[in-house]
């Protein structure tokens, strides 16, 4: 479902791929539980949309809806950078990841919704 910003209509989704720095790490348990709580908790506070939260054992898939003004490479900078120093400021374990990280766009404006959103703006001034 489209969101709006004063100036804009917008449906952007983002699925953000990371993995730990160090191979044998193993995102399970209650170091699984946690992370996806963090996660939650930087969305919520960044104002984004957790749609999916997906933590493996060796990697983190993450779902997430932003609006248009944060950048792909800012949100995966806080969701990785945030997450570590909160997860290792909170347990006695360390988590870190790799500099590296997938990130692709996700969403659809259908020829119906581009349609509806011309037919919104007629008659209001630009």
């Amino acid at each position: 479902m489209a969101k709006s910003t004063r100036h804009a209509k917008y449906e952007l989704y983002y699925r953000i791929v990371f993995v730990p720095k160090y191979p044998r790490s193993h995102l399970t348990g209650k170091t699984k539980e946690r992370l996806e709580a963090i996660f939650a908790e930087i969305c919520e506070d960044k104002g984004l949309e957790l749609a999916e939260c997906e933590v493996m054992p060796d990697h983190v898939h993450l779902f997430i809806g932003s609006p248009p003004k944060n950048a792909p490479s800012l949100i995966v900078n806080w969701v990785k950078g945030i997450s570590a120093r909160k997860y290792n400021q909170r347990y006695d374990d360390r988590v870190k990841w790799t500099r590296s990280y997938y990130v692709g766009t996700a969403g659809s404006a259908s020829k119906g919704a581009v349609e509806q959103y011309i037919a919104e703006q007629e008659g209001e001034d630009a």
